[in-house]
């Protein structure tokens, strides 16, 4: 309607955007577990066998997955400070993306042809994936990162015995990446 106030665009898109990235990280941060819990010493046995660790597995890594999240996130961090170059190689690639998405108000033209926002997407997806996996050891550090958080998380989700652990079956089955989805809305109203 003519009448009705309009909605203002931020006038700053990454500010916007760094705002949006606070308030789901700190949604996501709120689902964690206690550490205390996690480290339980008491509640750690070697499994009867390989069937009953992964069980282990998938239960630990459904109630815990906030936790491990933090820990993968953690463990890269400490590689990649123990690594300062692949850090500046990171470094560069974000700036470039941020120049070009977010600072470059004018359309990239190269040889007399423009080029679209998608195809800017794919090729400095490109450029990154060669710079990260191919021409620097920055792709090294992240699989070490990857498989050392890969290896404990395995090791703990294994060993913990998950039956104090108290789960939701709606929780259950959104799987380790369920922080991800939008919460479920309400089932109905309470019967009064």
């Amino acid at each position: 309607m003519a009448g009705e106030p309009q909605a203002v665009a931020s006038p700053n898109p990454v500010m916007a955007a760094a705002g949006r990235f606070k308030e789901v990280a700190g949604g996501i941060f709120k689902e964690r577990k206690p550490w205390s819990e996690l480290a339980d010493r008491t509640a750690f046995s070697r499994p009867a066998n390989f069937a009953e660790a992964t069980t282990r597995l998938r239960k630990n890594s459904n109630y815990f997955r906030i936790n491990y999240l933090i820990f993968i996130l953690l463990t890269t961090l400490v590689c990649m400070v123990l690594h300062p170059n692949s850090l500046i190689v990171l470094a560069c690639l974000a700036m470039a993306w941020v120049y070009l998405f977010v600072v470059r108000k004018d359309p990239v033209i190269l040889g007399g042809r423009t080029f679209s926002e998608r195809e800017k997407f794919i090729g400095i997806s490109a450029v990154s994936v060669i710079v990260i996996f191919f021409l620097t050891s920055v792709g090294t550090v992240l699989f070490t990162a990857l498989g050392i958080s890969t290896g404990v998380i395995a090791l703990h989700g294994a060993m913990r015995v998950p039956d104090d652990l108290f789960t939701d079956e709606a929780e259950a089955q959104q799987g380790f990446f369920g922080f991800l989805s939008a919460p479920a809305a309400p089932t109905g109203a309470a019967n009064v």
